[in-house]
């Protein structure tokens, strides 16, 4: 199959890559001249475990192009994909669609023959349907099917995501007729190659497809916002949030997962997905309370991070040096957005303390979203001379410090542990003055 993904960011180049590695012919379009300059370089623009290499094979072997200019790639598709961005629109929350929708003006005077048109990127209820209106009132003579097909990567993980999925959804309207049935064809050739791993394709209805993408991440959301609220009861009451997790998380009907307690939720997908759900059911007479409340408590969760070092410091950050070990909101990504190191570096500087920071990645985008604060080469640079030491992202060099090293470089004992990284009964018998999340 010939394939166009609209967009190089995260969705775009990771699915137009895996698309490629399937053995399809895919181009990936962006109209950012220096992404389409770094990528046929070779230089890949997001940091993402293996999609370097991945990128490296498909372009070699001739099935994977980059071009500023769509219009060949679009004209010979069966399939076009959309992958471009829906960040939260500024001042009330709803998804930007106007890349989206670009998009699509920019496919209906290229298509040819039977085309599917396919939104890979998150969009609201019924986006799908304003597509096919763009499309149709530009050309009402194009044979095409608008399709929903969202993605569920995580980040650190995409490309085995893409490759063994739980499920991939998509989204058509009417199946049973011709056009839907061309579509439907089209879709499970394009995904064939998961016959292999028995992934199921999940066929619904387009809103049907634009909801479940909303309702997984809000609920994921929800999972995380309440053991971290457990947490905060535990350190009330003496339990141990870790067991706790454990003990409900074998329940095969709650599941382990995304039951780790920490700072708050923060990247790409939760904080605007559930922000949007919020807005549509809100618009839709169908307000989502449970999502609504997750947001805040979420929101504030992120903004107390700073009083917690603060409160392990004896209640006074003047004068007080801050190592912080990671930035991104989770490992392995270079991804800073809506970090939870977003609202607790100015926390801690607003309080005045002096903050040093490492990340393996994430530097480059911290310090165009960060400001005040010293950005070292390592973590022992980071830990040396500190009063307390806060490991904020729980990357793997982060979970096997050299602890005696870390006693004789910083000046004080103090560790934050929002991770629960380390044990507390090993930190005390080292001598160290150790807070963690939800545990005594």
């Amino acid at each position: 199959m010939r394939v166009a993904m609209i967009g190089t960011g995260y969705v775009g180049l990771v699915s137009g890559a895996c698309f490629a590695d399937f053995g399809h012919v895919v181009t990936c379009v962006d109209k950012d001249p220096s992404k389409i300059d770094r990528l046929e370089k070779g230089e890949i623009p997001i940091f993402e475990p293996g999609l370097d290499d991945l990128v490296a094979a498909n372009v070699r072997d001739g099935r994977l192009f980059f071009a500023l200019d769509g219009s060949e790639a679009i004209r010979s598709a069966d399939a076009v994909f959309i992958g471009v961005g829906t960040p939260s629109r500024r001042g009330d929350g709803h998804a930007d669609l106007s890349y989206v929708y670009a998009a699509a003006e920019e496919i209906a005077g290229l298509i040819e023959g039977f085309t599917v048109i396919v939104t890979k990127s998150t969009v609201p209820v019924g986006t799908g349907d304003e597509i096919e209106r763009i499309i149709r009132e530009r050309r009402p003579d194009a044979q095409f099917a608008v399709v929903s097909n969202p993605e569920f990567l995580r980040e650190g993980a995409a490309i085995g995501d893409f490759k063994r999925p739980d499920r991939v959804v998509i989204g058509i309207n009417d199946m049973d007729g011709e056009t839907g049935a061309r579509a439907k064809a089209v879709m499970t050739e394009i995904y064939r190659p998961l016959n292999l791993n028995e992934s199921p394709l999940l066929f619904v209805g387009r809103r049907t497809s634009e909801l479940i993408k909303y309702a997984a991440n809000a609920f994921l959301a929800m999972k995380i916002t309440f053991i971290n609220e457990m947490a905060d009861l535990c350190e009330a009451v003496g339990a141990d949030v870790q067991q706790v997790a454990r003990g409900i998380g074998l329940d095969n009907r709650i599941g382990s997962k995304f039951l780790h307690a920490g700072p708050g939720y923060g990247g790409s997908c939760f904080p605007k997905d559930t922000l949007a759900l919020v807005r549509t059911a809100t618009d839709a007479g169908s307000p989502v309370r449970l999502v609504e409340t997750t947001v805040e408590v979420n929101d504030a969760r992120k903004k107390a991070m700073a009083g917690r070092v603060e409160a392990a410091l004896g209640g006074d950050l003047t004068g007080k040096t801050v190592a912080l070990l990671g930035l991104t909101f989770k490992p392995n990504t270079d991804d800073m957005r809506d970090s939870p190191a977003l609202d607790l570096v100015p926390g801690l500087i607003s309080r005045g303390a002096a903050v040093k920071a490492f990340d393996p990645e994430g530097m480059e985008e911290a310090a165009k979203m960060l400001t005040g604060l010293t950005f070292v080469e390592g973590p022992y640079e980071a830990i040396e001379g500190a009063d307390a030491v806060v490991i904020v992202t729980e990357w793997d060099p982060f979970r096997a410090l050299d602890l005696d090293r870390v006693k004789s470089l910083a000046k004080g004992s103090v560790i934050v542990d929002l991770r629960n990284v380390y044990r507390p009964e090993d930190m005390r018998a080292r001598g160290f003055d150790y807070h963690s999340i939800g545990r005594a």
